[in-house]
């Protein structure tokens, strides 16, 4: 398995109707009656958490208040990291009861999670996402390695004499002589954000490490690799957009010469508009991320709070929902919304996982 601002203001986002139909299916023949009332004074679930993740728990939240007696669940675009702050921040009503993520939790936010009285939650599984760097249809698409995705974004690159230098590439040229002459404008995701998180850990990494001497660092000094490939530089050649994934397909649109990054849905739901740039000759597509062969592709999760199962009514049926086949099987409708499922075994590991409500190990 793979493997932070909080929300100023959430806003709790009108949720649409997402295919999938009212008929209801043996998953969800025993949920169709609300459980006992709720003890913690709230009766409708709240959920947080990834903006990647969002419109697959909007689609599940909106199929399980249409298809069982339950309220529909809140869910809110926090980002990942302000989403497991606020999960990890106590118990109550006061407290949300999931979180989504687009990368797997860290250890410390266990520990800070278990320091506030959290001690046993669950880990959902929820498919794979591919990260893309998109631009304008009214553009070329570009034809990037991770090693120019490295050079373009890293605050530091190497300097051709076996030490660094502060990025000072200013265009795509600059970078590699093979690509087109226009000025390097990257928007992407804040610290935040769990698809942060994943693309400095899968692009940058996968294009710092390219560079032997640096690749060998990683044995002798672990902390300068790391800080030498996961951090971004500071001038505007990379602008921070927001947890806002659509605002950036938006600007995309208005600056033909601009990058954006975020998860492979939001491609998918703008494919008219905008287009991912090929990484090393591979295209972002649903068949090369769910074969491992798109190179920027990551797990996605949301996280589970097993003492308020009971409390605040629906939990454990929206699980029950979440991993029915009807909605992230193989052919389920969060695969129309852009989510590549799991395949047929791996699922059925999971929903047994779930629904037995297994704590969470971070050894597995």
């Amino acid at each position: 398995m793979l493997k932070n601002i909080l929300l100023g203001s959430a806003i709790a986002f009108g949720l649409t109707a997402c295919g999938g139909g009212d008929t209801k299916t043996s998953d969800q023949a025993a949920i169709s009656e609300p459980a006992a009332a709720a003890t913690s004074g709230r009766d409708q679930i709240k959920i947080v958490g990834s903006s990647t993740v969002y419109p697959f728990a909007t689609t599940v939240a909106e199929n399980f208040g249409r298809t069982t007696s339950f309220k529909t669940p809140i869910v809110e675009s926090t980002g990942s990291g302000g989403g497991l702050k606020l999960f990890c921040s106590g118990l109550g009503e006061n407290h949300p009861d999931i979180t989504n993520a687009s990368r797997r939790i860290k250890a410390s936010e266990v520990e800070r999670c278990a320091e506030n009285g959290i001690n046993d939650i669950v880990e959902v599984k929820v498919g794979y996402d591919g990260i893309v760097l998109a631009n304008s249809r009214k553009a070329d698409r570009m034809e990037l390695s991770l090693r120019d995705v490295f050079l373009a974004l890293a605050k530091d690159v190497p300097d051709g004499k076996g030490g660094l230098k502060p990025n000072d590439y200013k265009t795509w040229k600059d970078v590699n002589p093979a690509l087109k002459d226009a000025r390097i404008e990257v928007m992407g995701p804040p610290p935040t954000s769990g698809t942060r998180d994943a693309f400095v850990e899968l692009a940058m990494e996968g294009g710092c490490k390219t560079f032997d001497w640096i690749k060998a660092l990683k044995n002798s000094d672990k902390t300068a690799y790391k800080s030498l490939c996961h951090t971004i530089r500071e001038d505007d050649a990379f602008i921070e957009a927001g947890e806002n994934d659509n605002l950036i397909v938006q600007k995309l649109n208005a600056n033909p010469n601009a990058l954006g990054i975020f998860g492979f849905s939001f491609l998918d739901q703008n494919a008219e508009s905008v287009q991912g740039s090929i990484i090393d000759d591979t295209v972002p597509t649903f068949e090369n991320i769910a074969d491992g062969s798109y190179p920027v592709s990551r797990s996605l999760y949301f996280y589970v709070k097993k003492d308020n199962i009971g409390k605040v009514p629906g939990i454990k049926e929206y699980l029950t929902e979440f991993m029915s086949a009807r909605a992230s099987g193989d052919d389920g409708y969060l695969a129309e919304k852009g989510l590549i499922p799991m395949n047929m075994a791996e699922h059925a590991k999971w929903k047994a996982s779930v629904l037995a409500l297994t704590p969470l190990s971070l050894d597995e």
